[in-house]
């Protein structure tokens, strides 16, 4: 086959050639920004989900559904060692920008307001060389989104800007990647501002992404939060819709796999999209002709394995310090078996659902002496804890990884 001609991406945040399974999530998102612009109540969103499902993919997705609809937007990634102000302010600035709103006066105050908010992180009294411009060339306005109180600034940011979308009959939509690693206060401000701009009905909306236990960590902050956001789980692909993110695009190249491809692929991706499309590419390479066959299929995993060994688990995997690496690989021991009694029981649980108990046993050590390798694997994103007592990695097959690595 025309390695020219491959249309798979296996990209971090690529957009696949076929963004199959999202629908719901595309519909409802579009129902949304209708209702948003009417001045309808609607809530935030916020996708959470493993790594690898297509969060950002899908987040970049939704966002282009709201330039298509004439809204101002903007996109930040969060970062544990960033505050909210600066990433924050580059991406409404974007939005205002977007906007396009006619009067240069209330423009220009806006953007005052989001360089005063921005200016804050400062701290007061800050010398010039000190303080950090968001690239806005008019005043800051002082006496705005800029007392020091970061949910202070934020509610009152979001509310000028939510003003000035109104006006136009449009909204302004931020995106928040990576949401699970902003600062408790950062998380506590986004909350009430979201909060707030809701109650007054002002077209201003946040849409997050991040891992599964962010929910947990929004509620932890504000306990109204489960009813501030709305929730969607995005997760492996259907059979049928991982059938058709690689059908689709090899069709688009007068290309075909058999009935028999399609199950084997599907059965070594596990209907993960960045698997399906990296299994993809591999096989697309590496068959003869088409149509591509199980036999191709075969033939080519070894490589896409090696590919996802290096670049998407053993990338991770290198972060680690020797004593986190110890808990992780105790993580794939203990992770062999789904509970007894349980569906699937006797079978190897995909997400590695592991108790700390257990991680604990299979190390030989107590629980507590373990927290700070748990700790810090959790900051590092690699592992995630869904519940009390309970821990997993954030990495689909990780653990299966980890297992073949031994």
């Amino acid at each position: 086959m025309d390695p020219v001609r491959n249309p798979y991406a296996p990209g971090a945040g690529q957009r696949p050639p076929e963004l199959a399974g999202r629908d719901e999530q595309l519909a409802a998102f579009d129902v949304v920004l209708q209702r948003v612009a009417k001045g309808r109540p609607e809530r935030s969103l916020v996708l959470t989900g493993l790594r690898g499902v297509g969060k950002t993919v899908l987040l970049n997705a939704l966002r282009s559904a709201a330039v298509r609809r004439q809204w101002g937007t903007g996109k930040l990634e969060a970062r544990p060692d960033q505050g909210l102000r600066r990433p924050l302010a580059s991406a409404v600035h974007q939005a205002v920008r977007e906007l396009g709103h006619g009067q240069a006066d209330q423009v220009d105050h806006v953007l005052g307001v989001v360089r005063s908010f921005a200016q804050r992180e400062a701290g007061a009294g800050a010398k010039l060389r000190e303080q950090w411009s968001p690239g806005i060339d008019v005043p800051a306005v002082r006496g705005r989104a800029d007392s020091g109180d970061v949910e202070i600034d934020l509610v009152e940011l979001f509310t000028d800007l939510g003003g000035l979308a109104a006006d136009l009959g449009k909204g302004i939509a931020v995106f928040l990647d990576e949401m699970q690693d902003l600062g408790p206060d950062d998380v506590s401000a986004l909350c009430a501002a979201c909060h707030e701009v809701g109650q007054a009905g002002l077209p201003v909306i946040v849409v997050g992404a991040g891992l599964p236990h962010l929910p947990a960590v929004l509620s932890a902050s504000k306990s109204y939060s489960e009813r501030l956001f709305a929730y969607h789980r995005v997760d492996r692909l259907s059979r049928d819709a991982a059938d058709r993110a690689l059908s689709a695009p090899a069709a688009d190249e007068d290309a075909a796999y058999t009935p028999e491809a399609l199950a084997a692929m599907h059965a070594l991706t596990g209907g993960y999209p960045y698997f399906v499309q990296a299994y993809g590419k591999a096989v697309w390479d590496r068959a003869p002709r088409s149509p591509i066959t199980a036999e191709d299929v075969a033939v080519a995993a070894p490589e896409a394995e090696a590919e996802l060994a290096v670049g998407f688990f053993g990338s991770r995997f290198e972060r680690a310090t020797p004593a986190e690496r110890d808990y992780l690989r105790a993580m794939a021991d203990a992770a062999t078996l789904v509970p007894d009694g349980g569906a699937g029981a006797g079978e190897v649980d995909p997400v590695g659902s592991v108790s700390t108990a257990d991680v604990a046993a299979v190390l030989g050590k107590k629980p507590q002496s373990l927290s700070p390798a748990r700790d810090s694997l959790i900051k590092k994103g690699l592992v995630y804890s869904g519940e009390r007592g309970r821990i997993a990695f954030t990495v689909p097959h990780f653990g299966q990884y980890l297992r073949q690595q031994a």
